[in-house]
């Protein structure tokens, strides 16, 4: 059973910087699993959940949605079973419930449709 749970959400000010955090269970003898970053707009009617950053567990690969490059970086350690968003330079826009997901042989992994494993959400909230 995989299990996902975030952390590290909070409230700062337009500019500043969070690092969500992603503790995994239930597959970490797998290393081919993808695992991404997903947001959503929880008080924002007919906003879809979209992508924010994805990395394949086995080589590292990182894939990130324009509106956060160069801002927000994506890492993981296999060896605590963690993966992590650093986010830097907040903008308000950036507001959302971020969440954790994970899948096997994901072939497209900013595609929110490619997973199937969830976590409950971190809230962040940027005040300008």
């Amino acid at each position: 059973q995989v299990q996902l749970v975030e952390s590290g959400g909070g409230s700062v000010q337009s500019g500043g910087s969070l690092r969500l955090s992603c503790e995994y269970s239930g597959y970490t003898e797998n290393r081919h699993y993808c695992m991404g970053w997903f947001r959503q707009a929880l008080d924002a009617p007919g906003k879809e959940r979209e992508a924010v950053a994805a990395i394949y567990r086995d080589d590292g690969r990182t894939y990130y949605a324009d509106s956060v490059k160069g801002r927000f970086t994506i890492s993981q350690d296999n060896a605590k079973n963690t993966m992590y968003l650093q986010m830097n330079s907040l903008k308000p826009e950036d507001t959302a419930m971020y969440y954790c997901a994970a899948d096997l042989w994901v072939a497209y992994p900013l595609r929110v449709s490619e997973y199937n494993y969830w976590g409950h959400g971190t809230q962040v909230t940027v005040s300008s």
